[in-house]
């Protein structure tokens, strides 16, 4: 064998970083030891995985090519190592998941996994679905547990379980008694939304498509408490997932809004790297998400 794993997790950090020194700082090596390992790699094989542009290295389309299978082969080297410190499969697997899937959905997935698998250990990051999307094709997190659609060629994207947004209002507005509203008066309410790139916002979105030009956002908010007090204070009414909402109609601090003429149901997705390779972590979690 002509390569060496740490030769190809120098690869893989210089092309996470685009940047020799940053990658240096990540595995603790010299700017010319990481150096002379990527040039040492390239001339086995007379082949370059970067533009030079000063002193920036711009990966090119070999190096992409390349960069894919060898993350699952530093990833399986990984897990063999974690097997022969611990004599099991376990280790670390890293869950990227949008706000209401996060915050309301995978802390009941994560106590399950760990009950069941007390060895492992799950990093979760929460983000919006475009940036969970850059993150999976980036090789920085294992899964993403999204609310909003994607499209691209390296993500495997698999239906989930079924959700659906709510419009609502606080108990004081004016049309928290009203049975069903009509699209007309939908139009003329203050809504306070999620921020565009959100799954969310995307389902809102879609479901008033040809009449976003009629709305009156007041507010775009990263953040399913902030709006939901908002609301609350009666700032304007609001569209969240009613996984979000469960416990602030219970008590009666926000009051749901019957809108007929929305479309407003959606799936959840779990997304994957086409080319991630499938731990006995990544394949644990997802067997607990099918159950």
């Amino acid at each position: 064998m002509k390569f060496t794993l740490k030769q190809l997790r120098v690869f893989l950090a210089v092309a996470h970083h685009q940047n020799v020194s940053r990658a240096a700082r990540e595995m603790a090596m010299s700017q010319s030891a990481v150096s002379g390992a990527l040039k040492e790699l390239e001339s086995q094989f007379d082949i370059q995985l970067f533009d030079r542009v000063g002193k920036r290295l711009q990966i090119n389309e070999l190096g992409r090519i390349l960069r894919s299978k060898s993350e699952a082969l530093v990833a399986q080297a990984l897990e063999l190592e974690q097997d022969f410190f611990q004599h099991q499969a376990g280790g670390e697997i890293k869950v990227g998941a949008t706000l209401t899937i996060g915050n309301y959905l995978c802390v009941g997935l994560m106590d399950r996994f760990m009950a069941s698998f007390p060895e492992s250990r799950v990093k979760l990051d929460v983000a919006n679905t475009e940036t969970i999307a850059r993150e999976i094709l980036d090789f920085k997190i294992d899964i993403g547990m999204i609310e909003g659609e994607l499209q691209h060629p390296d993500l495997l994207i698999q239906p989930w379980r079924q959700d659906e947004l709510v419009c609502f209002c606080s108990p004081e507005h004016p049309l928290a008694s009203v049975g069903e509203l009509s699209l007309e008066r939908l139009l003329g309410l203050k809504w306070i939304l999620r921020e565009p790139g959100s799954g969310t916002r995307q389902t809102f979105d879609r479901a008033l498509y040809e009449h976003l030009h009629a709305l009156d956002v007041l507010l775009e908010l990263q953040h399913t408490e902030a709006i939901k007090r908002a609301v609350e204070s009666g700032l304007g009414v609001s569209c969240l997932s009613r996984i979000a909402l469960v416990e602030a109609f219970a008590r009666g601090s926000l009051v749901a809004l019957k809108t007929p003429d929305l479309n407003l149901q959606r799936m959840l997705f779990i997304v994957l790297h086409r080319h991630k390779y499938r731990s006995a972590g990544i394949q644990r979690w997802l067997k607990i998400c099918e159950a």
